[in-house]
């Protein structure tokens, strides 16, 4: 048994066939999950686990170019927003059905507790070389 970092063994192993330019949307409980991209749900309850805890245990394993997220969110989500914007400074912001629409490309969704509005983000995986 892994000793640390991700436990979840579908998350590990869908972690660990991304390659450079995949998309990994990290969403909350209430985004429409896309038909197509494989789906890690570690969603337990309301709030279990939240958007930030995945979102961190994610950014450990993964190397990220960039990131985009609905612009409502710092609106709606002033939280995540300031965790978003914290991480990616150049945060790209666009409306929350173009989101949507750009999650269906994704390589892989993984679907937190999290039950605040817009705690969602797609990232694009980059290289460690």
């Amino acid at each position: 048994m892994k000793k640390d970092g991700i436990l979840n063994r579908h998350l590990a192993g869908a972690l660990a066939g991304l390659g450079h330019g995949d998309g990994v949307l990290v969403c909350d409980a209430g985004m429409p999950v896309p038909d197509g991209p494989r789906l890690v749900d570690l969603a337990f309850r309301a709030g279990v686990p939240a958007f930030a805890e995945v979102l961190e245990g994610l950014l450990a394993e993964l190397v990220v170019e960039g990131a985009t997220a609905a612009q409502e969110v710092r609106r709606a989500n002033p939280r995540a927003a300031a965790l978003l914007e914290g991480h990616f400074p150049a945060l790209d912001l666009v409306p929350h059905e173009r989101l949507k629409e750009l999650s269906s490309r994704a390589r892989l969704v993984v679907r937190t507790g999290e039950a605040r509005p817009y705690a969602n983000v797609l990232l694009r995986c980059g290289v460690f070389f």
